[in-house]
């Protein structure tokens, strides 16, 4: 990767939407007495959908768009693409684009799929020869050999989108800007555009995608941006980015569930990572020791107690559990610690759970807050359905049997 292509600073876009409050006829007469013109202007109201947004994409960079529906992904990628003119800001881009952001953009519903190729190719710049010296790979991709020349009018979504993906991505564009058009189509399609989308970042081109599937994300891409609320949240390594989002994420969720004991004995206060980085007390990125302290507040002594510890993943399994039984201690803050040589799980988002009993009484139960992120690098496979719980690493190495034979037999 070398210099940047992308290059945007102070990006923000205002949309209006207009609000019509019906306060009946006697206010709306009045209204119209004062002042007639009145009667004919709506209210209008005005919201940001991107504010103060600057990003940088460099050369062959594969950048990674992530976020809520409505956080201002998809008009990042317009404002990109020249299709919307920002309120703020500017932005330049060198090279020449393609752009993916809505199914069969451009293509014109009386003309054939042959001629909407030849077409959605001259919008992307291409020069008839290169088209035709594509197209062949192109129909075959799209698996639309019998129906090429039928107008897309009558082309089923998943006919449009295989053509528009193959189209975009076939034509070689400098810069490929797509925006969730992998999620459509059946599931061998899908890895189809996945298969060709590595084959697009590792020839070097610049890509900018959307995605709500992470997996996708984490396979694909070099970097990765969180868009929340209009505004950019955290940008940064695939894994890092995408730990603190699904935390983030599933935490909003379990927050409305939370359990906690009834009793006014004992209640956990907070959980932390021992030694981690300031402002990131919840985040794991080495494959390191690491030592987790949960800390409790007595307000009676205990003198049979038990408690207990568990660890669960984003979808609610268990990954592991511990108990202690027969604990003693007086009234006041207590530290209770687990250090491991290292918690070699996958990146992504995790959460504790703790319970302290006493004689069989539950003084609490905790589903701690916030969720626990793994951002250490991925040790397994490169393609994400083959990455299981676990985040070992391991040393390969191989050799022949001939040449141990022969060092056998030397040592004769």
């Amino acid at each position: 990767m070398s210099g940047a292509v992308i290059q945007g600073e102070g990006l923000g876009k205002r949309y209006r939407r207009g609000v019509t409050v019906d306060a009946g006829l006697r206010h709306a007469l009045e209204r119209f007495v004062k002042s007639p013109l009145s009667a004919f202007r709506k209210k209008e109201e005005t919201f940001w959908a991107l504010k103060d947004v600057s990003l940088e994409v460099k050369e062959g960079e594969v950048l990674g768009l992530i976020g809520r529906n409505g956080a201002g992904k998809t008009t990042l990628l317009k404002i990109l693409s020249r299709i919307t003119k920002p309120t703020t800001g500017w932005a330049e881009i060198h090279g020449k684009v393609g752009s993916l952001l809505e199914v069969g953009t451009g293509f014109h519903p009386e003309l054939t799929g042959r001629e909407n190729t030849f077409l959605s190719g001259a919008i992307l710049g291409m020069k008839k020869q290169e088209i035709a010296r594509k197209f062949d790979e192109i129909v075959a991709f799209a698996e639309l050999e019998k129906f090429i020349d039928t107008a897309v009018k009558h082309y089923s979504s998943g006919m449009y989108v295989r053509l528009a993906f193959a189209v975009a991505a076939h034509l070689e564009p400098e810069i490929l800007l797509v925006d969730e058009v992998l999620a459509v189509g059946d599931v061998n399609f899908q890895k189809k555009c996945l298969g060709k989308m590595g084959d697009v970042a590792r020839a070097g081109r610049t890509v900018v995608l959307v995605s709500h599937q992470l997996n996708q994300i984490r396979r694909l891409c070099h970097r990765v941006v969180w868009v929340d609320g209009g505004q950019i949240r955290r940008d940064g390594a695939p894994h890092a980015v995408l730990a603190a989002y699904e935390s983030f994420m599933f935490s909003g969720e379990r927050s409305q569930g939370l359990q906690r004991g009834t009793g006014t004995k004992a209640q956990f206060l907070r959980w932390e990572i021992s030694g981690a980085p300031a402002g990131e007390p919840h985040v794991i990125s080495t494959m390191g020791p690491v030592t987790i302290n949960f800390c409790v507040e007595l307000a009676e002594p205990v003198t049979n107690a038990d408690y207990g510890v568990a660890l669960f993943n984003a979808e609610r399994l268990l990954i592991w559990a511990s108990a202690a039984k027969g604990l003693c201690f007086g009234p006041g803050v207590h530290v209770f610690s687990h250090t491991f040589p290292s918690l070699p799980v996958r990146p992504g988002a995790y959460q504790w759970q703790v319970s302290l009993w006493d004689d069989g009484e539950m003084l609490d139960l905790w589903d701690c807050v916030p969720d626990m992120s793994v951002a250490a690098e991925i040790q397994q496979h490169q393609m994400d359905e083959w990455n299981g719980i676990l985040n070992l690493s391991a040393e390969f190495a191989f050799h022949s049997e001939e040449a141990r034979t022969i060092e056998s037999s030397t040592r004769i």
